[in-house]
């Protein structure tokens, strides 16, 4: 019975005094000794309390405002913001105080940290890429204003990660054209542009060989599936594809596909060109039969009649 007092009267007395520390912080927050408010927002960022700092610091920033301590008070307050993960309000800030303070011997640092929160908010190359572009144009600007700087390796190797990212999605998006083909097949030919495209936007794109091999493919399925008197054209150009292909990666690993394309498209071409010598056959039969039961003029029977009679 004793000790189950003793228990409630410490738990007691240990709630009195976060209650009092609470007070405390309350009242310190409601004062306007700001240069007390100051230490302690320093002394809770040391002690990685960046909830109560940054209620602190967001205080003294409007308080602070032209005078000398302020530029401290900013680069702490932009570091409280990035610790809590508050990447949009940390770049804000960082940007705000390299742009205020371009003098300052944190201004370098500040101007990467802006660039690095645009990183750091960069998406899943799935999702909507703006933040990327803004990354990569932020983390540009600082390599170029500070190329020497130690940190301009580590801004390049962003942009290589970024770019990667951008790539990624360029090359889903192409094959997203070449497997919605069959409920549209000019999505086959959107997959060879974007291919295409995607090629010309990142000419170092590591999806190169594959790419070029696809477009192969959705370049026979084009043809495939498009009307007979437009087949062999289409078949032309994905033996053009073909060629390409086979100069550009002469030991692929798709090697052996390419080649299975290449037969598939030489075989319609050739299935095209029966099919359109008998559909040809077949209409002259049967203009033939219409003019024997005289309900076709044989126009080039006439023809050669008024040949003879102006000779």
């Amino acid at each position: 019975m004793f000790k189950v007092k003793h228990l409630i009267i410490l738990v007691f007395v240990a709630a009195l005094g976060v209650a009092g520390c609470k007070s405390r912080f309350e009242k310190l927050r409601a004062s306007n000794d700001v240069a007390k408010k100051y230490q302690e927002a320093l002394r809770l960022y040391n002690k990685r309390d960046y909830s109560k700092a940054l209620v602190l610091f967001e205080d003294l920033s409007q308080k602070y405002r032209g005078r000398a301590e302020a530029e401290d008070l900013n680069y702490y307050y932009a570091y409280t913001l990035y610790r809590l993960s508050d990447y949009t309000t940390a770049r804000y800030q960082f940007k705000s105080f390299a742009d205020t303070y371009p003098a300052s011997k944190n201004a370098e640092e500040a101007r990467y940290m802006a660039a690095y929160c645009y990183y750091l908010e960069s998406p899943n190359f799935s999702l909507d890429q703006e933040n990327t572009y803004k990354a990569i144009d932020a983390l540009q600007l600082f390599i170029n204003l500070y190329p020497t700087s130690d940190r301009a390796a580590a801004a390049s190797k962003y942009i290589a990660t970024l770019r990667g990212k951008l790539e990624d999605k360029a090359f889903e998006n192409a094959k997203m054209y070449l497997t919605t083909g069959p409920s549209n097949i000019d999505n086959y030919r959107a997959a060879v542009i974007a291919l295409k495209n995607a090629q010309r936007d990142y000419p170092d794109i590591k999806y190169a060989e594959e790419m070029d091999f696809l477009m192969i493919k959705a370049q026979y399925l084009y043809a495939k599936n498009s009307l007979v008197y437009r087949q062999e054209d289409r078949y032309n150009e994905a033996l053009a594809l073909y060629t390409e292909f086979t100069e550009n990666h002469p030991e692929s690993q798709y090697t052996k596909d390419a080649k299975q394309l290449k037969e598939d498209v030489e075989a319609g071409i050739l299935a095209t060109k029966q099919e359109i010598a008998l559909y040809n056959s077949e209409q002259e039969k049967y203009k033939k039969m219409l003019i024997r039961a005289g309900k076709l003029k044989d126009t080039a029977a006439a023809t050669n009649k008024t040949d003879i009679k102006n000779k």
